[in-house]
């Protein structure tokens, strides 16, 4: 070791933040709302995370493709007390996105606090912790120079897109194929398989996207999915964002009150009235409430003009030939890519933080591991929604914080375990593996039980009587995040003009071109 840090001012709670992607960022600046001393850990030589495309994809690194545009749309998933400029399209590149991240970072100043080029190697507790809750945090710099940290809390901020899923050994006589196959972490752009027969394995979001860029160089593009999917696109009526007309107060509330089988019938009835679902070959086995649908524009266009082929699921290689459930062959295929999802790791923690049966994380509304003696640990961003991951990410960070802070107390261990268990028991029909049932949440449902911890839920009857117009807007409009800086700590001046002026917001990039 080159030196032991130790701080200097007793009064100052330091807090490790690992990681400078978008929950590191909020997260630096959460801490800096509640007093603590924030210094974030960065491998990467920049700030962005996932965010960040590179052309090489680094080990044990999130990875994009050139092309990716986001599926939420930039009212739904800004940080709550910064809007995103007015300018900017409603669904964004990637390279978007990490510009807005440096207008975050450049308003708030928090570059000042990340140390670039610095490798989280191990943190663990401090001999003491039953009684300070410290953590020893060990860093090696691109240098290779070591340094020991102590810390008063810890907040994860890796995300869990670090290590790609190849399942091969699932597909018996994958080594007799001659051609290439590759994980989407490795994935860039289609040039490598033009003139090309391709098989995209997986119909996640990554799966579709890849599938459909494919398809339009490729000779022939053939999509392998094992339980189907249900398609919805970034569109909604009158051409808005769909996630602003679906993710309101008012459809949650019919979610609650009325029949779920009714609510499947109705919703699988209208997506199947653009394209029918069975004759695509899309239909899933799943009912479309119980499964995360996959947001796509283009890809029942790509099955209409013949460029795309859905198949069942790949059973087995047979040199150039593919063989899938149904006894259907494909043969000559030049390259496979399987989009099939990634495992979280972290190597830095403790082992005794992973008890459960798949080795995963247990975790108390997906933040503080139950199992502490003191709640100075809290990781960020471990949740699969149907809504935009980023205000989550913000509002764990929020609440996090001060509980590091000491503003907010967890129940008791035996009480947390509890409440664990039964939200995974809710889950897991739909989610059979018990790692992907704990990773679930409801969107809204969720983020306004963290708020109420937090003490920012608005409260709907006192705005109704008092500002009617804002009080609508946050009950028949959509859940944007400004509505959890209305009131309580953090509370933002510019919270109601940003709800009343989404919409204008959403317009704005449209008007580029004179009307009569």
């Amino acid at each position: 070791m080159r030196t032991e840090i130790i701080r200097k001012n007793t009064m100052n709670r330091r807090v490790a933040v690992i990681g400078a992607g978008s929950s590191g960022l909020a997260s630096i600046k959460c801490c800096l709302d509640e007093g603590l001393e924030p210094i974030c850990f960065e491998s990467s030589d920049d700030i962005g995370g996932l965010w960040r495309y590179k052309e090489r994809p680094e080990p044990e690194h999130c990875s994009i493709y050139r092309s990716l545009i986001t599926n939420t749309s930039k009212e739904m998933m800004c940080f709550s007390d910064f809007p995103m400029p007015d300018h900017y399209p409603n669904y964004m590149h990637n390279s978007q996105l990490l510009q807005y991240f440096r207008l975050y970072a450049s308003h708030f100043d928090l570059l000042r606090h990340i140390r670039f080029q610095t490798v989280v190697c191990s943190v663990k507790q401090r001999p003491d912790f039953c009684h300070s809750g410290q953590w020893e945090v060990v860093t090696e710099t691109k240098e290779g120079d070591k340094e020991r940290h102590i810390f008063d809390a810890v907040l994860v901020c890796t995300g869990h897109y670090t290590h790609p899923v190849t399942p091969l050994k699932d597909f018996p006589g994958v080594e007799t194929f001659k051609g290439k196959y590759y994980h989407s972490w490795e994935y860039r752009d289609p040039d490598a398989l033009k003139g090309k027969r391709a098989v995209v394995v997986g119909i996640g979001n990554s799966g579709g996207d890849i599938a459909v860029e494919i398809s339009r160089t490729a000779q022939k593009t053939f999509l392998s999915t094992r339980q189907g999917a249900w398609i919805i696109g970034r569109m909604s009526d009158r051409g808005l964002p769909i996630d602003m007309t679906m993710i309101t107060r008012f459809w949650g509330l019919l979610l609650h009150l009325l029949p779920r089988a009714l609510l499947n019938w109705a919703a699988e009835r209208t997506l199947n009235q653009k394209y029918d679902h069975r004759i695509y070959g899309l239909l899933s086995k799943n009912r479309l409430l119980d499964q995360r649908p996959l947001v796509n524009d283009d890809l029942p266009g790509r099955i209409l003009v013949g460029a795309l082929v859905m198949k069942p699921n790949l059973q087995e290689f047979r040199g150039s030939s593919l063989v899938f459930d149904d006894g259907s062959v494909e043969d000559q295929i030049d390259a496979v890519v399987f989009c099939t999802g990634y495992n979280y790791s972290f190597p830095f923690l403790p082992t005794s933080l992973f008890p459960g049966p798949e080795h995963e994380l247990t975790l108390y509304h997906h933040v503080f591991p139950p199992t502490l003696e003191r709640p100075t640990l809290a990781i960020l961003g471990l949740i699969q929604a149907q809504g935009p991951i980023m205000p989550v990410m913000e509002m764990q960070a929020r609440w996090a914080t001060r509980v590091f802070a000491g503003l907010n107390q967890l129940p008791p261990k035996n009480t947390m375990l509890k409440m664990i268990e039964t939200e995974r028991r809710r889950f897991i029909k739909s989610y059979p593996s018990p790692k992907h049932a704990a990773l679930q949440i409801d969107y809204i449902t969720y983020l306004d039980e963290l708020a109420r911890q937090v003490g920012v839920r608005p409260n709907f009857l006192d705005l109704l009587l008092r500002d009617p117009r804002l009080g609508l807007s946050v009950l028949l409009g959509p859940c944007t995040p400004y509505q959890y800086r209305l009131c309580g700590p953090g509370q933002w001046a510019g919270a109601r003009q940003a709800i009343l002026t989404q919409w204008e917001r959403v317009a704005q990039p449209f008007k580029t071109r004179p009307l009569p």
